[in-house]
């Protein structure tokens, strides 16, 4: 099988402002500040403050659920007609910053354009706890939606960047625990390797519009900390023959593209239905940025067309 790779064209002048001001406010921020305990604490500000800015809809329900040594949320979007369709969702954020709050909008309009419920998931993350921890968190939630009762099939595990990551993983880890496979797996601009080495010669890691993609070499210190001699935990490497069908997005200029193209490969030589589409000079995850990006609302629709089509009533039928 050859990757399935869907180029999409056209990049609207919302998009370019929106990316210039990400290059020149936003990068220096990220390229320069240090990967320091201290300053991987003051990120948490960031989810603190995003309310200010990513409201959901008054008439949206937010139900928070404690889990074990974590805690998750569920997003009720009024007018959801599929009580029984659920998106399990992952937030990126460099496994370092970013929560609930900060992806509470994107997931909502996820969720309402999929007629879909939602459970989100703080998961732990640095400098609390190292990778495998964010990782035991993120299949604990979807153990935890099986014992719910809601059925696999009905299922789709999405996220982005580092919880796109997290999604592969979750649902390889199923696999091999004897869990059911979820509907599909639905990620944004995924994080699919920790080894910097094939990434480091990629044109656009050191050009994207506003992540350090080179970075990722030292953030792999702090994540792998205390796991020297264990294989990397990156899901292009594992046995994916089992994966349900996978919807990659990532915008064409951006340093993960590379994570993408590879997990395309790795995906079509297992066998997996995939599909990676490839939107012209969008920055990293913009579908979070749907508000002010048109192609952002476009890609959530691709999304929720793809979370529909896995959890039809045909796949989840006895």
């Amino acid at each position: 099988m050859e990757p399935v790779i869907e180029e999409r064209p056209g990049c609207s002048k919302q998009a370019r402002r929106f990316s210039a001001f990400m290059r020149y406010v936003v990068r220096p921020i990220f390229r320069y500040s240090p990967l320091t305990t201290s300053m991987l604490r003051l990120a948490a500000v960031l989810d603190l403050g995003a309310p200010l800015l990513m409201r959901p809809a008054r008439d949206t329900g937010i139900e928070r659920v404690g889990l074990d040594g974590f805690h998750g949320e569920w997003i009720r979007p009024a007018g959801v007609t599929d009580r029984g369709r659920v998106i399990l969702y992952l937030h990126g954020g460099g496994f370092f910053c970013c929560g609930l709050r900060t992806h509470r909008k994107l997931i909502e309009r996820i969720a309402e354009r999929s007629d879909a419920n939602a459970f989100s998931v703080a998961y732990r993350q640095l400098p609390n706890a190292p990778l495998a921890t964010s990782m035991a968190d993120a299949l604990a939630s979807y153990r935890w939606l099986l014992d719910q009762g809601h059925d696999p099939r009905n299922i789709v595990i999405s996220g982005d960047s580092a919880g796109a990551f997290l999604a592969f993983t979750t649902a390889l880890d199923a696999l091999k625990s004897g869990l059911p496979a979820p509907a599909g797996i639905a990620a944004l601009s995924p994080l699919a390797d920790l080894d910097h080495e094939g990434r480091a010669s990629y044109p656009h890691t050191k050009t994207d519009t506003y992540i350090p993609v080179h970075r990722l070499k030292a953030l792999k210190r702090l994540l792998l900390a205390g796991t020297d001699g264990d294989p990397l935990p990156s899901p292009c490497d594992r046995a994916l023959q089992n994966l349900p069908p996978v919807l990659i997005i990532v915008g064409s200029r951006e340093g993960l593209r590379w994570d993408a193209e590879l997990m395309a490969e790795r995906l079509a030589a297992a066998g997996v239905p995939h599909r990676l589409q490839i939107w012209e000079d969008q920055i990293h995850v913009f579908p979070a940025f749907a508000g002010v990006i048109p192609e952002g609302m476009q890609a959530i629709d691709e999304v929720a067309s793809f979370v529909r089509e896995t959890t039809a009533p045909e796949h989840a039928a006895a």
